[in-house]
């Protein structure tokens, strides 16, 4: 027998065919091999990549200040800054500067950024022709109402107002819409203009009679402007109204203006239509759902000085007519009197001595029976007519019978 010829794998023809049977053409058998000690452990953590070049992290500054950079960014930041001491003191004028960026405001003009504006120019250089002290308050609220009404549109301009007011004991109401509200300021304005010599917005025809009858004479007329239409000549005759009593000197503010039941100096009535201004344009800032705020505090205060220096012939006329207490007794014109002190809290506050017995008498400490302390803007509603003497959260001290006559008197300085 022959032994195996060179090249040929040891073993039996029998296993050479069993292998290649087993291991196909191409496949070589796979090997176990064993897995070194601990290989079963995990695997070991990625080692971290490199902090960024100083360049970049100084590029980053800006961002970090706005926190305006990825996790990742700001970690890398931050982590320089403890090594860094020249990015560290940049970063720090960075956040100063970022707290000096406003945040994000509404649109919308501030009510008094007009009176502040003219505040500080006037201050640096005086008007060749001021406006009168007792003038600026009606010069403001209807430049406030103006802007208020500049961006309305046709559906604004028709927004429904309720009109209120305090009348025979009881408050009263009545329906308009925004163009109508300005209809009644702009008739009303016109006793004042009719004052100085203007012309009456109703032409020369106008009704006899108070702010009442011209309102309701103007709203029931047949070439009443639409709308809209109202704003520019109703601001035309405030402008001109203001320019006039600018240009009329210091004697033009006891000049009688005739409201038909009483009449008023220039300068009282001047506060009286500021007064009433800022109280409609609440009413129509009510209605169309817009933030609209008091007077400034010395224009307030003015509105309340009125309020209250009328406040005794009010209280007299309501005797008058049966609707207040009769005076306890007689007291001669300049003579001390019963007082009721009114203190006013609040900006615009204040305090008055209200005379109790009669219109000439002399209001004194001394003879004071009661005592009444309310909110200044509250106190104003109260005059307006929009809350009701019952409802004028007071505090109240000594004669009831007194302070129950002074708040209804005041309610009583209200009307359409």
């Amino acid at each position: 027998m022959t032994g195996p010829s060179e090249g040929t794998p040891e073993g039996t023809p029998g296993e050479a065919h069993d292998a290649a049977h087993e291991y196909p053409a191409g496949r070589a058998p796979r090997i176990p091999v064993p897995r070194p000690a601990g290989d079963d452990l995990e695997p070991p953590e990625p080692v971290p990549a490199p902090p960024p070049p100083h360049r970049v992290l100084k590029s980053l500054l800006g961002a970090w200040a706005l926190a305006a950079c990825s996790a990742e960014e700001t970690q890398a930041v931050e982590d320089h800054l403890t090594e860094c001491a020249p990015c560290a003191e940049e970063a720090l004028r960075l956040r100063d500067a970022v707290g000096l960026l406003h945040p994000e405001e509404t649109l919308d003009l501030k009510p008094l950024l007009r009176s502040r504006v003219l505040e500080d120019c006037l201050g640096r250089r005086p008007a060749r022709i001021p406006v009168p002290v007792w003038a600026g308050p009606y010069d403001t609220e209807t430049a406030r109402l103006d802007a208020l009404l500049r961006d309305f549109g046709e559906a604004e301009w028709d927004t429904p107002v309720r009109l209120k007011w305090f009348q025979e004991e009881r408050r009263r109401t009545r329906r308009t819409t925004v163009s109508g509200v300005i209809g009644h300021l702009l008739t009303v304005d016109g006793l004042v203009a009719t004052a100085l010599g203007l012309d009456d917005p109703l032409g020369p025809h106008a009704p006899p009679g108070g702010p009442a009858g011209r309102t309701e004479h103007f709203w029931s007329s047949d070439a009443r402007p639409g709308t809209g239409a109202l704003r520019d000549p109703w601001r035309e005759q405030g402008h001109t109204l203001v320019r006039t009593v600018s240009f009329a000197g210091r004697g033009a503010a006891e000049l009688a203006v005739d409201y038909g039941p009483f009449a008023l100096p220039l300068a009282d009535a001047f506060l009286e239509r500021a007064f009433e201004c800022w109280v409609h344009a609440s009413d129509i800032a009510e209605a169309v759902d817009y933030p609209y705020g008091p007077p400034s505090g010395p224009h307030l205060h003015r509105m309340i000085d009125l309020a209250a220096r009328l406040l005794p012939t009010a209280l007299a006329g309501r005797r008058r007519s049966g609707l207040a207490a009769p005076p306890r007794g007689l007291v001669a014109a300049g003579a001390p009197g019963r007082t009721l002190h009114l203190e006013i809290e609040g900006a615009g506050g204040g305090s008055w001595d209200i005379a109790l017995d009669s219109p000439a008498a002399k209001p004194s400490r001394e003879h004071t029976v009661a005592e009444v302390a309310l909110d200044g803007v509250e106190f104003c509603q109260l005059a307006a007519g929009h809350i009701s003497p019952q409802d004028a959260a007071v505090g109240q001290t000594g004669d009831r019978e007194a302070i129950r006559d002074v708040l209804f008197a005041a309610a009583s300085l209200s009307r359409l």
